[in-house]
């Protein structure tokens, strides 16, 4: 594996080109294993949002953040998803992910260095479409959850992403009542699925190339 260093050299230029979007998002797409079918209508057009990927270097590995959303009546409830969240009026989709990586996980914003944006993504359930900012930080950073939104902080290991066993499948119960076949990736014993994965995937099939 490549230093972050070299990897972000590399990641800065291929950001800048046609990116797979949806070929690397399809991998990841989970399909109805049961007799009823999710069916999400929204009468309004979807919310702008952002998610971070921040990478950063430690003992050699280079890791990112991921976050455990606590319970609520919610599509999310319960499921890891990277930082993010609803931009605000004005905003970016950059400044809208470091706004929303230093509420939910304590990075300070000017501690990030943006390499680029990955597609966006449309995240029917919730109806938003969202950008996947893509940074790093110089140093191993010291986390600080949102007491509110996030129940717990996990890293993931871009070693572990890139391994040829690293996607596994399984149904899982969505909402609470739909059975799914999902593809997913498992990150200190969850699963992460849905639009988290596909949007994961993609880095991962980027970083693969270089």
């Amino acid at each position: 594996m490549k230093s972050l260093s070299s990897l972000s050299e590399l990641l800065i230029k291929r950001l800048a080109q046609p990116l797979p979007g949806a070929r690397a998002h399809e991998l990841m797409r989970a399909h109805p294993a049961g007799s009823v079918i999710p069916n999400f209508t929204h009468k309004l057009p979807p919310k702008p949002g952002s998610v971070l990927i921040m990478l950063y270097e430690e003992e050699g590995l280079i890791k990112f953040p991921l976050i455990k959303r606590p319970e609520y009546p919610g599509a999310h409830s319960g499921q890891i998803s990277l930082p993010g969240g609803k931009a605000e009026e004005g905003e970016s989709p950059i400044e809208t992910a470091l706004r929303e990586g230093e509420e939910e996980i304590g990075i300070k914003r000017e501690e990030v260095i943006v390499l680029g944006t990955l597609s966006q993504f449309f995240v029917i359930p919730s109806n938003f479409i969202v950008t996947p900012v893509i940074g790093y930080h110089k140093t191993i950073p010291s986390f600080i959850a949102d007491q509110h939104e996030v129940e717990r902080i996990l890293v993931g290991r871009m070693d572990d992403l890139l391994s040829p066993d690293s996607i596994k499948e399984k149904e899982i119960l969505a909402a609470g009542r739909f059975a799914m076949r999902a593809p997913h990736f498992e990150i200190e014993k969850e699963i992460v699925w849905g639009a988290t994965a596909m949007i994961i995937n993609e880095l991962r099939t980027i970083v693969q190339e270089l």
